[in-house]
């Protein structure tokens, strides 16, 4: 029979790279959108995702409303996923993006909590101890005036914006963890162009009912913001194309190490374009949740390894 041709040493990392890079320009560019709501930014953001996802779910035939028995999962996923973009995106207008990105990087430790909470996965004091030092950096990122005082350097605007920002961004990751949590219990019996579409179609539904409600809908009102929204959308459509292929031809583990360049990607856009340089708070805030979700990730790899093994033995 005719041989497999074997993948590129180091692409499915190479993808992961050029995902975080992708994300992250996306951020900068919503930091420089002067007069539209997040919540508007996260409507455009559906439409594309809906645009892209139409063609695949007419190619293969998955229908709209997917399998009966997995419809109320689904429905959340998209709920959940839509309510995690909406929030990150009004985190990264109110608060410094290096500070919104390092937060919403804890994500993998809030999965591994609430797997073990609804998928009774194992839950070790490894685990524990990631998610403790998760949380350190985010305290370190918010530094409430009560453990801090009163005079907070090196944020944007008020304090009180500040605080709303590190809310959204905490509520944004468990958000997202959420979304992972439905996935695994889904599992493969979902085609992922479906869980996309529901994600895009919920999303764009509930800005819509929102921007009314708030009175914020509006076009913007020059064409720089126009071109931004644009890109927005079609880099974070990329970035999740590449991140995307990357897992169908990575494992998951160093997939997950190599997201560390969000953070990284971060900072130099925040200092090279916003002119904003990062506190020494922040940045050990960013080095206690990098540290946690690398160590999640490496441990969920090697446990993965050693299942591999065992069923091959």
């Amino acid at each position: 029979g005719t041989k497999k041709k074997a993948a590129c040493p180091g692409l499915g990392l190479f993808y992961t790279v050029l995902s975080a890079f992708l994300f992250s320009v996306a951020s900068l560019f919503l930091k420089k959108i002067e007069d539209v709501h997040s919540v508007e930014v996260s409507a455009f953001r559906c439409v594309f995702q809906m645009a892209f996802v139409l063609p695949g779910l007419i190619y293969y035939k998955t229908g709209f409303l997917g399998p009966k028995g997995k419809r109320i999962f689904l429905f959340f996923r998209g709920f959940l996923g839509s309510s995690a973009m909406i929030l990150l995106y009004y985190a990264f207008q109110v608060m410094p993006l290096a500070d919104a990105t390092v937060i919403t990087f804890s994500s993998p430790v809030f999965t591994s909590l609430l797997a073990w909470i609804f998928l009774k996965e194992k839950y070790s004091i490894w685990d524990l101890l990631f998610t403790l030092f998760a949380i350190t950096g985010v305290v370190l990122i918010a530094r409430p005036p009560f453990l801090f005082g009163s005079n907070v350097t090196g944020i944007e605007g008020s304090y009180t914006d500040h605080l709303k920002g590190t809310i959204a961004a905490i509520t944004s990751t468990v958000s997202a963890a959420s979304t992972f949590v439905i996935l695994r219990k889904v599992g493969k019996s979902v085609h992922y162009f479906l869980s996309i579409w529901y994600y895009a179609v919920i999303g764009l539904i509930g800005c819509v009912i929102a921007l009314f409600v708030m009175n914020e809908w509006r076009l913007p009102y020059c064409g720089k913001d126009r071109v931004l929204l644009i890109l927005i959308g079609l880099l974070g459509l990329g970035g999740q194309i590449f991140l995307t292929k990357a897992l169908q031809i990575e494992k998951a583990g160093p997939v997950a190490i190599m997201k560390t360049m969000d953070v990284v990607f971060a900072f130099i856009l925040q200092i090279l374009f916003l002119n904003h340089l990062p506190t020494w708070w922040t940045v050990g805030g960013a080095l206690c949740v990098v540290a946690s979700s690398s160590g999640t990730a490496i441990r969920k790899w090697r446990q993965s390894l050693k299942k591999a093994k065992e069923n091959e033995i």
